[in-house]
């Protein structure tokens, strides 16, 4: 596959990017002055000592999976220095509004020397997705513990966020069956999908390293939301916290969702008001989630991917032919 060949691939929508991004950040703000006591007091969370570690918190997410992606990225032949592998994962994420974040997978095909072939960039694509997914399926496990024990859940039968709850884990019951259908026809799969049998095998490319990145990962971003919550004065532990965040993540992946954009929203905030916490407060603890787990690495990703372009022009935009 020639260098030639993913050009047209690489004609970014820029501008249906931002018409993205302003629509859900005015949504964003109209349900911050619905629900919220305030805009400026809810925001006000992520100015002081807990939104700086949630913050270095997803800022160490964004690191670890860059690591994992240099990684895969090798394995193809483009070795890049840290601090440039890092900057080119992060300009990805100026595509996460995308259905199914698939906007990402142009990482590889967008650089201006040696872009990847189409099917290397998906296989890279379609190993960070699986190994996003296991790791939050394991984060998950927490949940089930706290539907079956959990007093609050017992003596709330008959509440919505309850069956939101339980409908979101049925659907991740329903994924982790398609996994072992998947794993059981695997062979016949990779033969008809060729980037697929590429992701198989960037996943056995050191197991152990990318999924110790990636569990690590997650388990930052978990602990960045239950340190908001214990900051909006939520009785709720760590696992918890971040079981929740996880399931609500894999339920936004499954509606297939730009970002996973309304499901994973109202899956966070129904759990959350099912564990016991006001409305209110539960709506602003997942704005301000998803502020700093998503928005934060858009933002950052438009950054880098303008400084790529601009300046260090390692990245192209359009193809020049």
């Amino acid at each position: 596959m020639t260098s030639a060949e993913p050009l047209q691939a690489r004609r970014l929508p820029v501008r249906q990017l931002l018409l993205v991004l302003g629509l859900v950040a005015t949504i964003y703000a109209v349900l911050l002055l619905v629900w919220g006591d305030s805009p400026k007091a809810s925001l006000s969370v992520l100015w002081g000592w807990t939104g700086l570690q949630a913050s270095l918190l997803c800022l160490l997410n964004y690191l670890l999976r860059g690591i994992r992606w240099r990684l895969w990225m090798a394995r193809y032949g483009r070795h890049f220095p840290l601090l440039q592998g890092l900057r080119l994962y992060l300009a990805g994420y100026a595509f996460t509004p995308t259905p199914g974040n698939v906007g990402e997978a142009v990482r590889g095909m967008m650089l201006v020397r040696e872009p990847l072939g189409t099917a290397q960039s998906l296989a890279i694509f379609g190993a960070e997705r699986l190994a996003d997914l296991l790791c939050l399926l394991l984060l998950c496990l927490p949940v089930a513990g706290w539907l079956l024990a959990s007093s609050p859940v017992r003596s709330a039968w008959q509440s919505a966020p309850f069956f939101l709850g339980t409908l979101a884990v049925l659907a991740v019951a329903v994924l982790v069956t398609i996994l072992g259908l998947v794993l059981r026809y695997r062979a016949r799969l990779l033969r008809r999908l060729p980037w697929l049998a590429e992701a198989w095998q960037c996943l056995a490319l050191r197991p152990l390293l990318w999924f110790g990145l990636s569990l690590l990962a997650w388990m930052a971003q978990g602990l960045a939301v239950w340190l908001l919550c214990r900051r909006l004065g939520m009785d709720i532990s760590w696992l918890t916290a971040s079981g929740f965040y996880a399931l609500a993540m894999v339920v936004g992946a499954l509606s297939a969702l730009p970002a996973g954009l309304g499901g994973m929203e109202a899956v966070l905030t129904g759990l959350l008001v099912a564990h016991g916490a006001l409305p209110a407060a539960a709506l602003t603890l997942t704005v301000l989630a998803r502020l700093l787990t998503l928005w934060l690495a858009v933002a950052i990703g438009v950054v880098a991917l303008l400084y790529s372009a601009a300046i260090c022009k390692d990245i192209r935009f359009h193809d020049s032919r």
